[in-house]
C-alpha cells in the first residue's frame, strides 16, 4: 500500500489531523520512569506516550536527533515496531531532515526505511532533485520535503525572490510537478506562516502537508486549518510535540498527554467544521 493511501486511511480511521511528535528530552522525562541517561527510559516514556495518545492521532513523528543524542537508536527501532504492532494503521514519519546526494543519500534511505521501518521521512531538498531521487526508490514510502519551515530564520532563504516567485513557492511547484515521480511527496510547511501555508496549498492541490508549529511554538489552529486543509481529504498532519509530551511530569504524565492530545484533536476538528 502506498504511503498516501495509508495516510488517507489513517485520516478516515482516526477522524484526526493530529500528528504527535516524539522528541524525548531525558531532562524532562518523569523521574518515575528510570534514570534519565538510560536509553530504555526514553523507550518507556515514548511507548507510554504512543499508547496514551494513539486514539487521538493520525500519525506519530519521532525526531531522530533526540534518540541518537540519548544513544537510543535501538530503542527508536523498538518504538516504531511497537507502533506498527500495537497501533496498526497509524503511520510513522521519521523526522530526520536528511539532505545529501548519491550513495550517501541511499544509505540514509536504507537507515530510515529498512533499519527503522519508517513509513515516511523528512528530507531537505535544497541540493535539488539529486537529494530527493534516492528516497523515491521505496515506492510505498512517503517523503516530506522542507518547504516553508516554522522557524523565523527560514525567511533568510525561503522567502528570497527567484525569478518572480519566492524560493519556497518554487520548491512547492517542483514537488507537485516533475519531482513527484511516484506520487510519494509531501511538504513541510509551518503553522506560524498561515499566508504562506495557504499559498502552498493553492500550488500543490491535495498533496499532504506536514505542519509543525502549533502548541508550544504558538501557531493558531483556526488559521492553520483554514489555510492548509485539503478539499477531498484533511490534507494535513498537524504536529504537536512538547505541549503533549510534557503536559505533566507527575505520575499522571500519560493521562495528561492523552488529555492534551484529545483537546488538540478536538480543536482541529472544530476548526475544520467552520
Amino acid at each position: 500500500m502506498s504511503f498516501v493511501l495509508s495516510l488517507r486511511k489513517a485520516w478516515e480511521g482516526s477522524q484526526s489531523m493530529l500528528c504527535v511528535g516524539l522528541d524525548p528530552d531525558p531532562a524532562k522525562i518523569p523521574a518515575s520512569l528510570g534514570e534519565p541517561d538510560d536509553p530504555d527510559t526514553v523507550l518507556r516514556f515514548c511507548r507510554g506516550i504512543v499508547d496514551a495518545t494513539a486514539p487521538f492521532a493520525c500519525t506519530f513523528k519521532p525526531q531522530i536527533a533526540y534518540f541518537a543524542a540519548a544513544r537510543a537508536e535501538g530503542q527508536l527501532e523498538a518504538l516504531i515496531h511497537h507502533v506498527h504492532r500495537a497501533h496498526p494503521g497509524i503511520p510513522v514519519v521519521l523526522d530526520g531532515k536528511r539532505g545529501d546526494i548519491g550513495a550517501t543519500a541511499e544509505r540514509y534511505a536504507i537507515e530510515a526505511f529498512e533499519r527503522y521501518q519508517a513509513d515516511a521521512v523528512t528530507v531537505n531538498p535544497y541540493m535539488g532533485f539529486d537529494s530527493i531521487e534516492p528516497w523515491l526508490a521505496g515506492r510505498d514510502r512517503g517523503v516530506f520535503l522542507l518547504c516553508r519551515t516554522s522557524n523565523p530564520g527560514g525567511s533568510d532563504l525561503q522567502a528570497l525572490d527567484v525569478g518572480g516567485e519566492r524560493l519556497f513557492e518554487r520548491v512547492a511547484r517542483l514537488a507537485a510537478g516533475h519531482w513527484n515521480t511516484n506520487g510519494q511527496l509531501g511538504l513541510v510547511v509551518g503553522a506560524t506562516f498561515p499566508e504562506e501555508l495557504a499559498r502552498v496549498r493553492a500550488l500543490v492541490g491535495e498533496m499532504p502537508l506536514l505542519v509543525p508549529g502549533i502548541g508550544a511554538q504558538g501557531g493558531d489552529i483556526d488559521a492553520t486549518v483554514a489555510a492548509g486543509a485539503g478539499r477531498a481529504t484533511p490534507g494535513m498532519l498537524v504536529n504537536s510535540s512538547r505541549a503533549i509530551l510534557y503536559a505533566s511530569k507527575g505520575p499522571d504524565w500519560a493521562e495528561a498527554a492523552a488529555r492534551v492530545a484529545r483537546e488538540t484533536r478536538d480543536a482541529l476538528r472544530r476548526a475544520a467544521a467552520r
